[in-house]
């Protein structure tokens, strides 16, 4: 590995990373993480990027956060919500926590009847 691309990472691992949600205008969400929310947030209100999925979308509303110190676990937090039902998007941002952990029980009765 190049030399300064080994402090570039060692740098971007020390920093702090951010998951977040947007609310777009279309009222869907986009889940991504960055090192710089403020930064981040304008990019996607500015439109930076026109291949971006909020482009077309905007202006997008920030609804959620939450910081990471460990790179790794920003990227499987960002992924898990990813995969996740819109319902089990709306309850973390409202910080319902049990209404978290009831969409989060499996509703699938065949996968269900194969645990007990």
């Amino acid at each position: 590995m190049h030399f300064f691309k080994q402090i570039e990472v060692i740098i971007l691992c020390s920093m702090p990373l951010f998951v977040y949600i947007l609310k777009c205008r279309d009222n869907s969400f986009y889940t991504g993480v960055t090192n710089d929310i403020d930064r981040r947030f304008d990019e996607h209100n500015l439109g930076f990027d026109t291949r971006a999925y909020t482009y077309k979308r905007r202006p997008v509303e920030l609804v959620f956060q939450e910081e990471f110190q460990d790179y790794n676990d920003a990227y499987v937090f960002e992924k898990q919500i990813k995969g996740w039902s819109r319902l089990k998007k709306e309850a973390l941002i409202q910080g319902d926590y049990d209404k978290l952990q009831v969409l989060a029980k499996c509703k699938n009765k065949s996968v269900s009847q194969k645990r007990e």
